[in-house]
């Protein structure tokens, strides 16, 4: 696990300079969270969001907008049933390569995709769809400021498997199983860019075994507020 021992690494000083990124939960509560990346994929989403309902598990998903304008109607699915969204850019290019305006016009062209596939209004979506993952987790403090001053909220990630490597199903999960505390932001990916064939089978594997040892799956969003109630 190269870039996750790279990321723990990174970790350290990364989380403390950049106070304006939710990387966590809170540590003494045992709400967790998933989140889904690249997507959505008109095939393993489908079958992943069967596998949430099954164990009536809210996630979160960060998308490409490329993704949400080929399968629209996976999309709306998975807003209609209550999962929490957040935008991954609009084709998974790197956002320290792209000018201000460059990246304010991508995220916000990826918000009017998704206004559009969801039958929300854009001006609903833009308030309420803000949070972002910047692809493969790259950023500067630059970035950040951006987002900020742009009313975005920068998502990161505490608990990584590299599920995209396609190491096998059994592995991802012994992964999760040895990492996971509470607060845990877990990132899996449903998408495009590898692991996506594989998430549902994970989920259906990893949430029983979760639950039975007492962890809660919240959203993103619930995870901001219980930052904001515990810096309060």
């Amino acid at each position: 696990m190269y870039f996750s021992f790279v990321y723990k690494t990174l970790h350290r000083v990364l989380e403390p300079a950049s106070p304006s990124c939710l990387w966590t939960g809170v540590r003494d509560s045992p709400a967790i969270a998933l989140t889904f990346d690249d997507g959505p994929h008109p095939q393993y989403t489908p079958q992943l969001l069967q596998i949430l309902k099954k164990y009536s598990v809210s996630a979160s998903f960060f998308w490409l907008g490329t993704c949400v304008q080929k399968s629209p109607d996976v999309a709306r699915a998975v807003y209609e049933e209550g999962h929490w969204i957040g935008l991954h850019g609009y084709d998974h290019h790197p956002f320290i390569q792209m000018k201000a305006s460059v990246l304010k016009n991508n995220l916000e062209r990826t918000q009017a995709v998704i206004a559009q596939a969801c039958g929300i209004d854009l001006a609903q979506v833009q308030k309420e769809v803000t949070d972002v993952r910047p692809p493969n987790g790259v950023f500067t403090s630059h970035t950040l400021d951006l987002l900020q001053q742009w009313s975005y909220r920068p998502v990161m990630w505490s608990l990584i498997t590299e599920d995209w490597t396609q190491p096998g199903l059994s592995v991802v999960v012994q992964r999760v199983l040895q990492q996971i505390k509470n607060g845990s932001l877990i990132v899996l990916h449903d998408g495009y860019y590898g692991g996506g064939q594989d998430v549902a089978a994970i989920a259906d594997q990893l949430i029983p075994c979760l639950l039975e040892q007492g962890y809660q799956f919240i959203t993103v969003d619930r995870l901001w507020k219980q930052k904001f109630a515990s810096s309060s």
